[in-house]
């Protein structure tokens, strides 16, 4: 019979077919402007400043390198879901755990219990030292299975989980900042709730409104979507973007 378990199936499909969408599109050329970004938003987006949309470069490119290993992961969580017993994924247990957790609350509790779970199940590591190469995009699943991940690997994770866990895409986002403090790159997440937008950060368990935060300019904004640069943020500096293990 086709009950919860079948619906969360069917709803992870969905998903799946929603973040290919966008790259069976952006492949053809039919969304995006010739132009490195256009002009598309003005203050909806967190910290109220405007957006471009990028339509090349290497930033894009590993989000639409992500969001295909995301449809592999909703497979396999959709498979899981419908028999944990013989789930053959320890990785897809632990972040079904994540998704049961945030279901289970409502509001600013959900946000929190998906920002200290994910944060509690990953340790800090560098992608170098993981997977021998600079700034990789895992999919929650490869970051859960590693145990280890860097920040967007963090933010990533949470930005899935919360999607899952039944919020509009409209109300989440993967925000990379650049510290100017510390002078290197960090990566968040971030949900809108009652028109305010909180982050949810792996250096810390409580949650931080865009408009709290300080010593970190905005730089990048992800969603399912694509990656859009803030307006001030010259083009140039994607090629810079360097991520802390932490």
């Amino acid at each position: 019979m086709f009950g919860y378990a079948g619906a969360l199936r069917a709803l992870m499909f969905a998903f799946a077919l929603l973040w290919l969408a966008p790259v069976a599109e952006v492949s053809a050329g039919t969304l995006l402007s010739p132009g490195g970004a256009v002009l598309i938003k003005k203050s909806i987006e967190p910290f109220g400043r405007a957006t471009a949309i990028l339509s090349e470069g290497g930033l894009r490119d590993k989000w639409l390198s992500l969001q295909r290993r995301l449809a592999d992961d909703l497979v396999q969580l959709a498979l899981c879901e419908g028999d944990r017993e013989s789930c053959v994924s320890p990785a897809a247990l632990k972040f079904l755990a994540v998704i049961d957790g945030a279901k289970a609350t409502e509001g600013r509790a959900r946000l929190g219990e998906v920002n200290r779970a994910v944060n509690l199940a990953i340790r800090p590591a560098d992608d170098l030292v993981q997977y021998g190469a600079i700034d990789v995009w895992a999919s929650p699943l490869m970051t859960f299975a590693n145990g280890t991940g860097d920040c967007e690997d963090y933010a990533i994770a949470k930005f899935v989980a919360l999607r899952l866990a039944g919020m509009a895409p409209e109300d989440l986002r993967i925000v990379i900042m650049h510290d100017t403090l510390r002078g290197e790159d960090h990566a968040v997440a971030a949900a809108r709730l009652d028109g305010q937008w909180l982050t949810l950060d792996n250096r810390r368990m409580m949650m931080v409104a865009d408009t709290d935060v300080r010593n970190y300019r905005p730089t990048f904004v992800v969603d399912e979507a694509g990656v859009r640069r803030y307006a001030d943020m010259p083009l140039v500096a994607e090629a810079a973007l360097r991520y802390p293990a932490d």
